[in-house]
């Protein structure tokens, strides 16, 4: 079993370090051996396995790193490729062949690396200059932000474009506010589920205000429905001093002029708000929404708290 660590030295006088290194320490009887090091020119802001492989986001480059025998007989990392053009690389997922890199200010771009001609290259990236604080893949088509200004969005593949430019950028398809700056995506469940219970694609996130949430994939024909739902409790339920609840999820910050309505995401809490409302509200819900009834709308809301 290998570490790896990733250490900058840090001047006051600098804006970004310049110096770091990377550092691999094997378990040895319990024992942590330093087997292998590597000078870097900048501070490892991420550190990923890939395919086989070490990736890192050094400052404003992404670059990717193999393992081999020096000459000496010792282990030694070999800078195999790099990309660069980037303000800091803050974030770093991948999958399969595919890298998704979190920037300081240029929000999501997009990686591939083709190993034939060891060199990593750029897909799409999305073009609005939004202040990452994390990133993850949803499916091999779209990808999920959050940033500094507490908003969670997502982006996709525009693979049906019929230009080059078109498909150089990703198209923003869901846009929601949080409330909290997310600093961590995690792939799991807060809950143990049993062989019966339907699966359903879920990520943890984790706020610096100690907030821990989760995030479900849905499908569509689920989303369509929940918007229903969630359209419905807004009618019959007023927000305290009279907020709005799309006025509290409406996306905004620095470079928004004005606030944009949420897209994309369907408020949980307020879904399984439904369950703790009394009878004749939540009749008058399910005639807002139309061919369903209390016990079948409930039912449906507490398959998906499971």
């Amino acid at each position: 079993m290998y570490y790896i660590v990733g250490t900058a030295i840090a001047i006051p006088q600098e804006s970004e370090p310049k110096d770091g290194r990377l550092l691999i320490f094997e378990v040895i009887d319990r024992k942590l051996i330093l087997k292998a090091q590597k000078d870097i020119k900048g501070a490892p802001y991420q550190i990923k396995s890939f395919n086989g492989k070490l990736l890192a986001g050094i400052n404003s480059k992404i670059e990717l790193f193999r393992l081999s025998d020096s000459d000496a007989g010792h282990m030694e990392l070999v800078s195999e490729c790099c990309h660069r053009g980037h303000i800091l690389v803050l974030y770093l997922q991948t999958r399969g062949d595919f890298i998704v890199a979190g920037d300081l200010m240029r929000s999501i771009s997009l990686l591939t690396y083709k190993q034939v001609d060891g060199q990593i290259e750029e897909i799409a990236r999305d073009f609005n200059a939004n202040w990452m604080t994390a990133v993850d893949i949803l499916d091999d088509d779209t990808f999920l932000g959050a940033e500094g200004y507490f908003n969670l969005f997502t982006v996709r593949k525009n693979t049906d474009a019929t230009s080059d430019e078109e498909r150089a950028r990703l198209e923003v398809v869901g846009e929601y506010h949080l409330g909290d700056m997310v600093n961590r995506f995690q792939r799991g469940s807060l809950v143990l589920r049993s062989s019966d219970t339907p699966t359903t694609d879920t990520i943890i996130f984790g706020t610096v205000n100690g907030m821990i949430g989760v995030l479900a994939v849905l499908s569509k024909e689920e989303y369509d429905f929940l918007l229903k739902v969630q359209t419905a409790l807004n009618s019959v339920i007023k927000g305290v001093g009279g907020l709005r609840h799309e006025d509290w999820r409406s996306f905004e910050n620095e470079r928004t002029q004005g606030s944009r309505p949420p897209k994309g995401f369907i408020d949980g809490d307020l879904i399984e708000s439904f369950l703790d409302l009394r009878r004749e509200k939540m009749e008058e819900v399910c005639k807002e929404i139309g061919d369903v009834t209390v016990e079948e709308l409930s039912r449906r809301i507490e398959e998906l708290q499971r």
